[in-house]
């Protein structure tokens, strides 16, 4: 009789195994983009030597934390540009006053730049929330001049129309680094922009399916992806103890600890165009 309790509990230890591996494949193909093509690196699938992000709050470098890794590992020069102080934010956990929240956040993506090995990092003092009131004239100009200073050969930014999230701020720094390459490529001077410009894109799938109204929404305006690569989760998960005003947010955002989504969520998709193409069929 002992045997046969053994062997039952054992059966349903194995049951559960399953149903549990089931789920997990679930929800793994949630975060899958068949159609992209999974290289180890977009900065030399790009044939770039010399990147550069431009973004909205600090900790949205966490998106890119592979492609940036990964760029460095191949010698590559990888400067980011952070649009706002993110002093709007939601503290998860509370570190500091909210009227310091800009100041800890300005620290705290400096800091994770130096972590990721980035070797150039410029934070404005645009308004968090505020990006969409921003002059368009004035963002593009101050990007544009960024670009030349820098002068990538591989910008990385959010496409316009969905900002990875929703976000209106991403959507607005989206469209003025495109805006800045139309400007730089028409222009005579000897730099003439980046040769491509890639797109950090969330799983269009997972985000339909699990992330509400809005995931739909950025779903349904984003493109599909043309790579993915290595997401680099040991480096995102230290990512969000550096950040350590939204060291939680990923159990605020998405209703499971970093570590777990990190399971199912292990790439990262980007759209990469040739700058070229910008403003083409849109």
């Amino acid at each position: 009789m002992r045997g046969i309790m053994v062997w039952g509990l054992g059966l349903a230890g194995a049951v559960l195994v399953l149903a549990l591996a089931g789920g997990f494949v679930r929800v793994n193909r949630l975060f899958e983009a068949p159609e992209a093509r999974h290289v180890a690196s977009l900065a030399a699938e790009a044939g770039a030597e010399r990147l550069m992000t431009v973004f909205a709050h600090p900790d949205d470098e966490q998106l890119a934390n592979g492609l940036i890794t990964s760029a460095r590992a191949g010698g590559v020069f990888v400067a980011q540009v952070t649009a706002t102080r993110g002093e709007a934010g939601t503290q998860v956990p509370v570190v500091a006053r909210q009227s310091d929240l800009g100041i800890v956040r300005h620290a705290e993506v400096l800091k994770n730049g130096f972590a990721l090995g980035i070797d150039e990092q410029e934070v404005w003092d645009y308004p968090d929330g505020g990006l969409p009131e921003v002059p368009m004239e004035e963002l593009v100009s101050r990007v544009a001049e960024a670009m030349a200073r820098y002068r990538p050969d591989l910008v990385v930014t959010f496409w316009p129309a969905s900002g990875a999230t929703g976000h209106k701020d991403h959507m607005r720094i989206g469209l003025a680094a495109e805006q800045a390459i139309l400007r730089l490529r028409k222009s005579g001077a000897d730099y003439r922009g980046p040769s491509h410009i890639a797109y950090a894109l969330t799983p269009a799938r997972a985000m339909a399916r699990l992330g509400g109204e809005r995931g739909s929404f950025v779903a349904a305006n984003q493109p599909a992806p043309s790579h993915s690569l290595p997401g680099n989760i040991a480096s995102k998960l230290k990512g969000w103890e550096i950040h350590a005003s939204q060291g939680d947010y990923v159990r605020k955002a998405y209703g499971v600890p970093a570590r777990l989504l990190y399971l199912v969520w292990d790439k990262e998709f980007y759209a990469l165009r040739n700058a070229a193409d910008i403003g083409k069929g849109e």
